[in-house]
């Protein structure tokens, strides 16, 4: 693993962690924005690894799904969970209201925690 990698796996725990404060804080809808960059840096870590960066979320995804879990290299629900966690991601950012409950948000810790152990084995 490289040292960007390992950056990015530390900003994806960090994340992780923040979400964690923040659901348990009442925030539930900060929460999942949170828990989505955690994944978000995950993926991008991945990619660093086959030499590739991208300017947008959008192709960070699709670029991660292509790779590894079309190919088999990762199971196929963690490219579901960046899709999913970036929809609710831009929900909870830009929706004045949005519906977010404790236990949504602890459901996507939960798959940032899931795609950081994943990152950890496969990446060291």
């Amino acid at each position: 693993m490289t040292d960007e990698q390992e950056g990015l796996l530390k900003k994806a725990r960090e994340s992780a962690q923040a979400a964690q404060l923040l659901v348990d804080g009442g925030y539930a809808p900060f929460a999942t924005s949170r828990a989505y960059y955690a994944m978000f840096y995950v993926a991008e870590a991945f990619l660093l690894g086959e030499g590739l960066s991208f300017s947008s979320h959008k192709a960070v995804i699709a670029a991660f799904g292509n790779r590894f879990a079309r190919t088999g290299i990762v199971p196929t629900h963690f490219h579901r969970y960046l899709i999913d966690g970036m929809d609710r991601r831009t929900e909870v950012d830009y929706d004045i209201d949005p519906d977010v409950r404790p236990e949504d948000a602890k459901a996507m810790i939960d798959q940032a925690q899931q795609f950081i152990a994943l990152a950890e084995r496969l990446l060291a």
